[in-house]
């Protein structure tokens, strides 16, 4: 079978094509609206860099594993390890900062979201995507919660003083396939009789999520070759949120 990939992150497997060009289009969208210094919370792979980096002055990303990617080596780019909150940086220090797919993973959210209003310059904004909850086919234990529109706006104008409520839609070609795998899922969830997905503490499940997560996606890759790999960032837009959107895609101005 090989290796299987985590769904902490967003992985480039062919299987995962669905969120990896939806993931790709936040970068596209944030690279129209960054410039100076950018600040990145989460590099994962790196897949981003080159989208955001030359918009920008300086682009600092940070995560807390280390990346394998050569884009760290472009001369404006600067990779830090850490863990967060806190943020290891000063006060009024960035003029933008981005972070897609994190949040959810965050324990402290709410400290999370003061430590970035802190390093943003007056004025300075913050560009965020997570998973839009209504429209999650099940459970992901690797996500500490996920928000509706309402939970997700609240969070952030406890500190913030302006917030821009945007989602990440899809058109026919991904809404098909997200069918084919929500039908998927339900016929695995559907011996989840206990519902112990909800039931059991999230890291318990970690690694069964992890294994039938990939067996459910390269079953679909299997059974619908030419609809997985053809979807691209073009299938996707970015309309202002609402329940029927994938990802929340919010602006939120210090």
């Amino acid at each position: 079978m090989g290796k299987i990939a985590t769904a902490e992150r967003v992985s480039v497997e062919v299987s995962d094509n669905f969120v990896f060009q939806r993931s790709l289009l936040a970068y596209h969208a944030a690279a129209e609206r960054v410039s100076g210094r950018v600040l990145e919370i989460g590099t994962g792979s790196g897949y981003g860099i080159e989208v955001i980096a030359p918009q920008t002055k300086q682009f600092v990303t940070i995560d807390k594993h280390i990346p394998t990617s050569e884009l760290l080596a472009w001369p404006n780019v600067e990779f830090r390890q850490a863990t967060v909150p806190p943020l290891p940086f000063d006060d009024a220090s960035f003029d933008y900062v981005i972070s897609f797919q994190v949040i959810e993973h965050i324990e402290r959210d709410a400290e999370f979201v003061r430590e970035i209003h802190r390093v943003l310059r007056s004025g300075g904004r913050f560009i965020v995507t997570t998973p839009h909850a209504p429209m999650s086919l099940t459970r992901n234990p690797w996500h500490v919660r996920e928000y509706t529109i309402e939970e997700l706006r609240l969070l952030l104008m406890g500190s913030f003083r302006k917030v821009e409520m945007f989602g990440v839609f899809g058109n026919e070609r991904v809404m098909e396939y997200y069918e084919q795998n929500r039908k998927s899922v339900e016929r695995i969830t559907r011996f989840d009789i206990l519902d112990l997905q909800h039931r059991l503490p999230r890291r318990l499940l970690q690694l069964p999520y992890d294994l039938l997560n990939r067996l459910n996606r390269r079953k679909l890759l299997k059974q619908n070759t030419e609809l997985t790999t053809s979807i691209r960032m073009e299938d996707y837009s970015i309309a202002p949120a609402d329940t029927t959107c994938f990802d929340l895609f919010f602006v939120a101005e210090k």
